[in-house]
């Protein structure tokens, strides 16, 4: 096939990309030096993907309440900042570009996972009722979490702003905000996981408010054209729900819009196919809306890309899994060569093996 569109330059915000492969954020629980600081590991394995037209990487925790899962990276301290610029550093010394995404789990922790054995905080003290946490001990059975005070939010809102700060000394070429899969700030966003009464719940205007607030703080720091945020409005990942999952993005898409932001990340399925059912939802009423660049993410195929771009139902396409086993994955669309598989039992937490084992052509 031919991927005259896919393979054709695209400006994203401050941003010049060779191509529209993206490569999504991937958790790999690689970052298995105490403190959470990334290593020289993930360093080689972010430099074998510099093809993609933009890295963004893996979800980043902002503080240490945000931290839900073993051997996460987290940008609050000197020593993961100095990890990171390992990393970006090689990455631009190969040619590639940035950005990273910036994380609170919110209600998807676990007190062993918290300073102090504290419980994880959430819009609501309501529970993950799927899975388990993915704790240094192993997998635990969800806790309910605490509800946040009012007067805590604005710290919260404050950690992101310094996490941007000290990306931007890490080297970063930009930030993504992590408002999608069931994390905090989708937390505060669906009406299943958030009953509160105070100004961060009820209505669109206040579920959406805190997602607006940390917008304010990134670009504050970044300006928009070097910002972005994930969104997965169909999304059911960590038990979420919501009734008006349409009109709730189409407003807060609207909101988003005076930030100027490079792009909005939109999970349109989470690790099923193109073409599975999705509700009715209308994505490309977001896109509509939006005065930005779409980035569409969902099981896709490079001919469903292309065909996607065609369409022009989204700017660029960001793929996840044919990344992790196939560190020059464009190159190999681009040959209609064919893939590597994955080993799904090296996806989260281990060695070099099912990280950076994975061969080029």
């Amino acid at each position: 096939m031919n991927y005259k569109f896919l393979f054709s330059e695209q400006q994203l915000g401050a941003v010049e990309l060779p191509h529209r492969i993206v490569m999504a954020p991937l958790t790999r629980s690689r970052a298995t030096q105490p403190g959470d600081i990334p290593n020289d590991m993930n360093a080689e394995y972010y430099g074998q993907r510099v093809s993609a037209a933009l890295i963004i990487a893996e979800a980043t925790y902002i503080l240490p309440q945000g931290k839900g899962y073993a051997f996460t990276p987290g940008i609050y301290s000197q020593d993961q900042i100095d990890g990171w610029k390992k990393v970006t550093d090689t990455v631009h010394q190969k040619g590639g570009r940035i950005f990273l995404q910036l994380w609170h789990v919110g209600r998807v922790s676990h007190s062993s996972l918290q300073a102090e054995g504290v419980l994880p905080v959430a819009p609501s003290a309501i529970a993950v009722t799927e899975g388990q946490a993915f704790t240094e001990q192993g997998m635990i059975d969800f806790e309910t979490p605490r509800a946040l005070e009012t007067d805590e939010i604005p710290g919260i809102v404050e950690a992101y702003r310094q996490a941007a700060i000290n990306a931007k000394a890490a080297g970063f070429d930009g930030v993504e905000i992590h408002a999608a899969n069931g994390y905090l700030l989708e937390q505060f966003l669906k009406e299943g996981t958030n009953k509160r009464t105070d100004r961060y719940g009820g209505n669109f205007e206040n579920r959406s408010r805190i997602v607006l607030e940390v917008t304010k703080a990134v670009t504050d720091v970044w300006g928009g054209d070097r910002v972005g945020i994930r969104l997965s409005p169909t999304g059911t990942f960590n038990s979420m729900t919501e009734s008006e999952p349409q009109a709730l993005y189409n407003y807060l898409v609207e909101q988003l819009n005076p930030f100027n932001l490079a792009y909005i990340h939109i999970v349109e399925r989470f690790g099923i196919a193109k073409d599975a059912d999705d509700n009715g939802f209308d994505f490309a009423k977001l896109r509509q809306l939006f005065n930005g660049a779409y980035i569409a993410n969902g099981g896709y195929t490079g001919e469903a890309a292309e065909q996607s771009l065609v369409a022009d139902e989204s700017d660029l396409v960001a793929f996840g899994v044919p990344f992790i086993a196939n560190p020059d994955f464009p190159e190999r669309i681009k040959q209609n060569a064919e893939l590597n598989a994955p080993d799904f039992d090296t996806f989260y937490g281990g060695d070099a093996k099912g990280y950076t084992d994975y061969p080029s052509l």
